[in-house]
């Protein structure tokens, strides 16, 4: 099989995971391509001591890395505005978030994720426990879950009420949705692709933001076929069945870009 056909298959989550990481579907997308280029111009450097998806995530965290220190030093230049400084500053992931994503959100264990970061499985650890303390006192949200399977909707509830959040309602709908939007604007939106009358979360979504911007973490058990790279596609997406873990990262991580207003 050759290097191609091995990393195919990991290229969709390795798509989520930038987008986690940086905000954005272009901006995620753009890394992900930077990495597969790299791998490209020099296959005789990827890790061929490991399997093909740390090797995959090794080279992309090296990409991220090594770009986002030319970022720290621009914006250490005297000849930028202080404000834009603190949002470029703001759009770098921290590493605490960059660990709980990967053990969270990509399912590595300390010791991968360490292998990935360079770091000790203790130091991932102590990452993983900093950033879940700074979940603790992120700003409150309130959110709309659009969810027609009423156990995961219950589900949804409880892991948004235990972080702290508040439920403005649960649509099962697209029609519903939108009129519970437009009724009580969210801070965040949980909605699950396929709904109960055959319409479909992503036209809800579109509804919604049409009439205001709200930061939208999509869910579904099919998640390649929304990372494919193609068109616009999902910034945040938990996949089906979904942890608990799973969920609060990418609340967190959603939140964590909603409350820094940062240029392009």
């Amino acid at each position: 099989m050759s290097l191609g056909q091995q990393l195919a298959p990991h290229l969709p989550f390795l798509r989520r995971y930038a987008r986690a990481l940086t905000g954005s579907q272009q901006h995620g997308d753009a890394y992900v391509r930077a990495a597969l280029e790299a791998i490209v111009a020099a296959p005789e450097d990827f890790p061929r001591d490991v399997d093909a998806r740390l090797g995959l995530y090794r080279t992309f965290q090296r990409i991220w890395a090594s770009a986002n220190a030319d970022d720290l030093a621009d914006v250490g230049s005297t000849e930028e505005p202080e404000s834009i400084a603190r949002a470029r500053l703001a759009r770098i992931t921290p590493l605490s978030r960059q660990a709980l994503l990967l053990t969270a959100m990509e399912g590595f264990t300390a010791e991968d994720a360490g292998y990935l970061m360079d770091l000790e499985p203790k130091e991932v650890d102590a990452l993983v426990a900093e950033a879940l303390a700074e979940i603790e006192r992120q700003t409150h949200a309130e959110v709309l879950i659009i969810e027609d399977e009423p156990i995961i909707a219950m589900d949804l509830e409880t892991i948004v009420r235990d972080l702290g959040h508040e439920v403005n309602g649960v649509a099962v709908t697209r029609d519903e949705a939108v009129a519970q939007a437009m009724a009580k604007r969210p801070g965040l939106v949980l909605a699950d692709i396929q709904l109960a009358d055959d319409s479909s979360g992503i036209d809800a979504v579109k509804d919604i933001l049409a009439q205001f911007s709200v930061p939208v973490i999509f869910i579904t058990a099919f998640p390649e076929r929304l990372l494919t790279g193609e068109r616009p596609e999902p910034t945040f997406l938990i996949t089906k069945p979904f942890q608990r873990s799973t969920v609060k990262a990418a609340i967190s991580q959603a939140l964590f870009f909603d409350s820094a207003t940062v240029p392009a």
